[in-house]
């Protein structure tokens, strides 16, 4: 999983719902009300995009803003999935 790919998700989805990051290295939106479980399995972590990215007047903001970009990849990582930060822009 590529930290800046999370972070376009997280900009196209802000406003539709929060994004679950799961162990295959898929993303879904969920509801904002969502439980934590879809069939049995738990997602790693669910993300709140507005307010990770609502800051940002553009996108190449927040694909370089390297606070951000650490912060996922924190999560990710604590919670025991893989990202990797691709190459700058």
């Amino acid at each position: 999983m590529i930290t800046q790919d999370i972070v376009r998700k997280l900009w196209d989805e802000a406003g539709n719902g929060n994004l679950a990051i799961w162990e295959n290295d898929s993303i879904t939106v969920v509801p904002v009300d969502y439980c934590g479980e879809t069939k049995g399995k738990k997602p790693l972590v669910i993300i709140k995009p507005i307010a990770l990215v609502n800051r940002y007047e553009h996108l190449a903001f927040a694909l370089n803003d390297e606070e951000l970009l650490t912060k996922i990849e924190v999560m990710i990582r604590t919670a025991g999935g893989n990202v990797t930060r691709g190459p700058r822009s």
